[in-house]
């Protein structure tokens, strides 16, 4: 069972801190977060395919930086299954973000996933 404590958990939160702190300083990240921002243009391209009343660029960055993990996750790392990455994110969310935030990012990942199962 799934613990605040358990390791990939602390790892994502990781993760999420140094993508949301990119968005505002230009400062080293950890390898991962590295590999992450290598494949953001095209992470943000399959988010605003998915999201399209919500341009990038305006999404809450906290939010954002959650749909990249995931996003990234889903479409390059693909070593959980789907819904297991988009539980993880809708926690992050629920921790992190504000009260609309889970629906939103669990609507626009599941997008994502039926987006990349039809191409």
């Amino acid at each position: 069972m799934k613990t605040s404590q358990d390791p990939r958990h602390k790892k994502r939160q990781r993760l999420l801190q140094e993508l949301f702190s990119a968005d505002f300083h230009d400062q080293a990240t950890s390898r991962e977060t590295g590999e992450i921002l290598q494949k953001q243009d095209t992470i943000d391209e399959t988010i605003k395919r998915a999201a399209i009343n919500f341009p990038v660029d305006k999404i809450n960055k906290v939010d954002l930086a959650i749909l990249r993990l995931a996003s990234y996750e889903l479409l390059f790392e693909q070593k959980e299954p789907p819904h297991v990455i988009i539980d993880e994110a809708v926690e992050l969310a629920k921790e992190f973000a504000n009260d609309t935030s889970p629906a939103f990012i669990n609507g626009v990942l599941a997008k994502i996933i039926t987006y990349e199962k039809s191409t």
